[in-house]
This record gives C-alpha cells, structure tokens and sequence, in this order.
C-alpha cells in the first residue's frame, strides 16, 4: 500500500447465526489489542448470540440473513480503515492487529488472510490445513474462514461482498485478484472442526471442490448452497 496505515483503525466485522457456543471465545481473541472495534452482525438467532455479545460491550447489528449481506451492513457500521471479516466459530491469533497492519503494508499487497487450523485432532485435518495454506497461498484464493482483511477503500472499491447464497468470499477474491496480491500469513486462525466432523473430512472436502467446480461451470448459487447443505451429489 501506498499510504502508512500502521496505527489505523481496525474493524472486525462478525458475521453470526445461531452462534452462541462460539462467540465469546471468538470476541475474547480480538480484545487484547489496541485501535480495534468489533462489529458483531446478527442474522436473526434463535438462541442467545445477541445477549452474549451485547454483554461483551461490542457494537450489535441486526440484518437480513446471509453471510455476504450480513458482511457488508456490519461495513456500513464499521469506522476503521482496515477491515477483517471474521467468522463467528474461529479465533485470530495473539498479536493479528500487527500482523495485517505489516502485511498490508508490502508493496503491491492490497488484501490478506491467515492460515488455517482446525480445531480437532487427526492427521486428515492436518492434510486438509497444508492443502488450505498452499492453496490460498499459490492461486490467492484464501476462503471466508481464514479471515480475509483488506482496507476499506479497496473493499469499497471492488464493491463489497457480492450478495450470494454461497461462494460470496470467493467471487471478492477473482475480483480482487487483479488489482494486487493477496498475502496469506503463516500464522493460522482457529476454527471450528464441526463441519468436518459433521459429515467426515473426505465428504467436506468433496463437496466443496464440487461447489467451486460447478461455480465455475455457471450453476447458481442458490443450487449450489442446496448441494453445499445437503450434500446430495455423494450420498
């Protein structure tokens, strides 16, 4: 980036539904540091997720439900001049706020992300994690769950988050990609195992490099969030 953006402003928008197992432990890893608010963005739970982060003293939105929706009304609170997108079930690692400010910083670097790690035991995450940061690293692709940062500007200037059922952080990255690098830091997040454990990590797995095949052949979101739910296609 052209411009020093180290002491600016950090807006952690979070993105949650139904998410009260997860949020104050996920609240907790973005408290220590200093220059950053937190935008929690409701999609309309049924369980305590409001109360709890309304309790933790950040800032509380309601909005339609939908990831991507709900992504870009917690941007139209948010105040900073950096901004991370955060989902609701993953932890960042102590010290991020340096870390993105760092790395945005690198000449021609317009947005980033961390790696990943999964919460759970088991040499097939471990697989799943090398092939998460190699990937996103080689093609500059990192998904919603590694946290994607970038500034505001840019993010106002690729338009937001296109307002898909599903796929929303991967269509920002085509868009973004040719404006600049996108870095992907060594340091991984944590999130939830659930969804490879739910339906076993070969089954996750294929299902989605499905959903981004068939998102590249032109099949709707809306169908491909049916087969991303479902996972019908490997049944």
């Amino acid at each position: 980036m052209g411009d020093n953006i180290q002491g600016k402003k950090i807006s952690i928008i979070i993105p949650a539904l139904n998410e009260a197992g997860n949020i104050k432990q996920t609240i907790a890893t973005t408290q220590p540091s200093q220059n950053v608010e937190v935008v929690v963005v409701d999609g309309g739970s049924q369980d305590d997720t409001v109360a709890i982060a309304q309790s933790l003293g950040v800032k509380v939105i309601s909005s339609s439900p939908g990831r991507a929706v709900q992504m870009n009304a917690g941007v139209g609170l948010a105040t900073g001049e950096i901004l991370l997108f955060l989902h609701a079930d993953t932890q960042l690692p102590v010290g991020f706020d340096e870390m993105m400010l760092t790395a945005l910083q690198q000449p021609g670097v317009i947005a980033g992300a961390f790696a990943l790690r999964i919460n759970a035991e088991g040499a097939s995450l471990r697989l799943v994690e090398k092939g998460v940061y190699w990937r996103s690293r080689f093609l500059q692709m990192p998904y919603g769950d590694q946290a994607i940062f970038m500034t505001k500007a840019i993010f106002q200037q690729v338009g937001g988050f296109p307002e898909l059922p599903i796929m929303e952080d991967f269509e920002l990255m085509r868009r973004l990609k040719p404006m600049g690098k996108i870095i992907i830091l060594s340091v991984p997040v944590i999130t939830s195992a659930r969804r490879w454990l739910q339906k076993g990590v070969f089954k996750t797995t294929m299902i989605n490099q499905v959903v981004i095949i068939g998102y590249l052949l032109g099949i709707t979101p809306a169908q491909l969030r049916i087969w991303y739910s479902h996972g019908k296609f490997l049944r």
